[in-house]
């Protein structure tokens, strides 16, 4: 064989290998950028589907899925409503737990309905606000948790005050007020 064509197979052996090298540094940084995103969140699709690749593929669909929706910040009055709401949500609890969770449950979902996530099914509820807030989705499924669980006898008044727990913390971000931009 001349030895032009040893230089074309190095050259095309070479450019394979810088292919192959690429994919896996952009697979790489595709990884890193959803794990820093979705946090926890993260782990938690990556354990239920079984694939690393799957997972990445349901969190993009769900940040696609998100920059489609009109999710905007509460305006003041709404937000001192809601504020109110709670307030009274978190009394009723000493009386009825029960009550008070189911209360805090549609809450929740009335703040939601109000900045623009639909709200008709729980894990779509759930996968849309896993988007913005990857550190607090898991309240809101424990919280969900516990509230269905007390709609039984299966909840005890611990378990009612963990969902209490959870749900604050995610109300606390849904309804806190977004710093206004800088203008240059």
């Amino acid at each position: 064989m001349p030895v032009w064509g040893w230089i074309l197979i190095a050259v095309a052996a070479v450019a394979i290998v810088l292919v192959i090298v690429a994919r896996q540094m952009s697979a790489r940084k595709r990884s890193s950028e959803l794990r820093d995103r979705f946090g926890p969140e993260y782990d938690r699709v990556a354990g239920v589907t079984g694939s690393k690749s799957d997972a990445e593929s349901e969190l993009e669909e769900r940040a696609e899925r998100r920059d489609q929706l009109a999710v905007r910040p509460l305006p003041e009055a709404s937000r001192e409503r809601y504020l109110e709401w709670w307030r009274t949500v978190q009394a009723q609890f000493v009386d009825d737990p029960k009550g008070a969770i189911g209360a805090a449950d549609q809450l929740i979902q009335s703040v939601m309905a109000e900045r623009g996530y639909p709200t008709e099914d729980f894990d779509q509820r759930a996968a849309d606000l896993s988007v913005d807030h990857p550190d607090l989705v898991q309240h809101y499924r424990e919280g969900h948790k516990l509230a269905e669980s007390s709609r039984g006898n299966g909840a005890s008044t611990e378990d009612l005050r963990q969902a209490m727990v959870h749900y604050r913390a995610l109300f606390e971000q849904l309804v806190e007020p977004v710093a206004e931009e800088s203008r240059a």
